[in-house]
């Protein structure tokens, strides 16, 4: 496969770099072609102003949307943000690394979204109607596609449990995991979630990488996270409100948007304790 990194870590020696390492280097060994998008490294422009869009005039109001479907159809995108969505079209498999910082991704990452998902690329494209609402969720212009996350965390994975302060991990990474990921398409993969890491020993990060290690061997047959299709029919068009007859009576949440949340089983939380890594 080719794979395309995202790493977004100001410090090339840190946990994040060691593990960027660790997964670079096993993918190479399985025989993946790997591309790293290094954000700070290369000085990545996060904030999307009247800069990224030159061709627009002067004296016309700044509407981002509107800016950003006319560059991308007229070809007048920046270079670097081109250059970027020439990686995502490349790419087979995106992994996003980064550590949890309140509660999300940095500011950096969140730019590279924001500036290279342009309109009528990966948002903004197909027919929406009574019966479509866009190809989005599951389908669009990176479907057939995977993606992953790579994520630290400091906190105790108890913190991050079904009942832990911070909330569910399954939660916290729905944004980006739906919103971001699937949103335009990619099957997603249960992220990597090493946690404790600001006090982790030599043992400790052993253990983290070769369950990285584990999960760059696996790509291929990673049962991705089982998100409702948009368009599959558990959506009411245009309210886009999940079928009254789905999801446990009463329910609400993220949760209600997998498609076997009906199923009295397993869990997404439940899923994800078995699937992704921890450092302890």
């Amino acid at each position: 496969m080719k794979v395309l990194l995202v790493f977004a870590h100001p410090e090339p020696r840190s946990l994040n770099g060691a593990l960027r390492d660790v997964a670079i280097k096993e993918l190479e060994a399985q025989g993946h072609e790997v591309r790293v998008s290094d954000l700070y490294a290369e000085g990545w422009k996060s904030e999307i102003d009247r800069a990224d869009f030159p061709s627009l005039a002067t004296d016309t109001r700044f509407v981002p949307v509107a800016a950003s479907k006319r560059a991308f159809e007229t070809g007048a995108l920046t270079e670097d943000v081109r250059s970027e969505i020439d990686k995502l079209l490349w790419a087979d498999m995106l992994i996003l690394q980064f550590p949890l910082w309140w509660f999300s991704m940095p500011a950096i990452l969140k730019g590279w979204v924001e500036r290279v998902y342009a309109y009528g690329f990966a948002y903004g494209v197909g027919e929406h109607s009574d019966k479509r609402w866009g190809d989005r969720y599951g389908e669009g212009a990176l479907a057939g596609k995977r993606a992953m996350l790579i994520v630290t965390a400091g906190g105790w994975e108890e913190h991050y449990s079904t009942r832990g302060v911070n909330g569910p991990i399954d939660d916290l990474l729905f944004p980006i995991n739906h919103g971001i990921l699937y949103y335009p398409g990619y099957d997603v993969l249960p992220p990597f979630v090493a946690y404790r890491v600001d006090g982790l020993d030599e043992a400790g990060f052993e253990f983290a990488a070769e369950r990285l290690r584990e999960r760059m061997r696996t790509l291929r047959s990673t049962q991705p996270i089982p998100y409702r299709q948009q368009n599959g029919g558990d959506y009411l068009i245009p309210s886009m409100q999940l079928r009254p007859e789905l999801g446990e009576p009463g329910a609400t949440g993220f949760a209600l948007h997998l498609n076997d949340a009906d199923d009295a089983g397993e869990t997404s939380g439940q899923r994800s304790q078995l699937q992704v890594a921890g450092a302890r």
